[in-house]
């Protein structure tokens, strides 16, 4: 009889915090075969595959308390990135938050993307996804890292050791600011700066010179979107970025971004490439299950020859979390300044694949 007691008791207590609190598990596979220029065709991914824990609790008079952990992962051989090592990269590579939300907005403390990187994905053909397709990896941000004294292979487009804030979405408008500690994280290059080789500004797990921060500011009306976001990295490297989207049928999806990145402060002063300049634009059309997607961008060095890069795409959903992907790009790079040939090369790259939330 008691044990009974007990049981109900436990059961009760759980539905009880079970009725106040969720907590959802997710994530993406997405694998595929893609063929670049110069290589054999292999098992790749368009976008980042993750497994992922996200919790709300209700605390209570509009007060919630908030998570989420992110895990990345390779599908063609199903590891975690290594955790120790010269490659060493964060277990929760993607997120790693928690949080309060209210009226006053969010407040978030841990690692995530920045506001910068976070805004400007929904201004992107491919929203952002790290495919070779896309643009937001390289010719969006203007070849610019948030995250530039990371160990190597740290995703460069988030702060850790960072706190957030976003504002409540007002008349469709929202600005979002992170400010990250002035921490070393353990990297293991030594970034030549306004130093010399043999003296760089920034060693191995070198401190950053200021703390990183940016913020950005969006607005939404009914077709329209847009946005101006600003951020600069632990080593000063100052990036400016605006967009727009808009909408003129519910099908079709236009948009375009801006952006400069100013690295000033860490490239020698003889040196080319203090400033870097890059457009993109873009389109997405609905057609019934399927989605086309195209773009064309611009990356402009200071002193550099451009890259220059148009895709397309198409993504058909076989269901609501299920599609499969065709992509074929063609990018135009400024060769090394010791390649006599030729002024650039052309890669071409093409992929097909399929892509699973769950």
């Amino acid at each position: 009889m008691k044990k009974s007691l007990v049981a109900l008791a436990l059961m009760g207590a759980f539905a009880g915090a079970h009725a106040q609190s969720s907590v959802t598990i997710y994530g993406t596979v997405d694998a595929g075969v893609s063929k670049t220029t110069g290589t054999t065709a292999q098992i790749g991914k368009r976008d980042n595959n993750k497994l992922g824990f996200r919790g709300v609790e209700d605390l209570g008079s509009g007060l919630k308390a908030l998570f989420q952990l992110e895990i990345r992962y390779e599908p063609d051989t199903g590891t975690i990135e290594s955790t120790s090592g010269a490659n060493s990269r964060p277990l929760f590579q993607g997120q790693s938050r928690v949080g309060l939300q209210g009226d006053f907005g969010t407040v978030r403390l841990g690692r995530g993307l920045t506001p910068f990187q976070e805004t400007s994905t929904a201004f992107e053909p491919w929203s952002g996804v790290p495919a070779v397709a896309g643009y937001q990896t390289n010719l969006q941000v203007a070849g610019y890292t948030s995250d530039p004294l990371a160990p190597p292979g740290t995703s460069g487009n988030r702060f850790s050791n960072a706190v957030w804030y976003n504002t409540p979405v007002i008349n469709g408008f929202q600005l979002n600011v992170a400010v990250g500690a002035k921490e070393a994280l353990g990297n293991t290059v030594a970034i030549v700066g306004r130093g010399t080789t043999l003296a760089p500004q920034y060693g191995v797990n070198a401190l950053p010179s200021a703390n990183p921060w940016g913020a950005s500011a969006t607005y939404t009306l009914n077709q329209f979107a847009a946005y101006a976001a600003y951020e600069r990295n632990a080593i000063e490297t100052k990036l400016w970025s605006v967009g727009a989207s808009y909408k003129p049928m519910p099908a079709l999806k236009l948009m375009a971004t801006y952006q400069k990145q100013d690295m000033d402060h860490t490239v020698l002063p003889n040196a080319a490439n203090h400033e870097t300049d890059a457009w993109i634009i873009g389109a997405n059309y609905t057609m019934g299950p399927g989605k086309l997607l195209l773009g064309y961008g611009v990356k402009t060095p200071d002193r550099i020859l451009k890259t220059k890069q148009a895709s397309i795409g198409y993504e058909y959903n076989i269901s609501t979390r299920t599609y499969i992907y065709f992509d074929l790009s063609n990018k135009k790079t400024p060769l090394p300044a010791t390649t006599a040939t030729t002024n650039d090369s052309t890669v071409n790259h093409y992929s097909v694949g399929i892509h699973h939330n769950f």
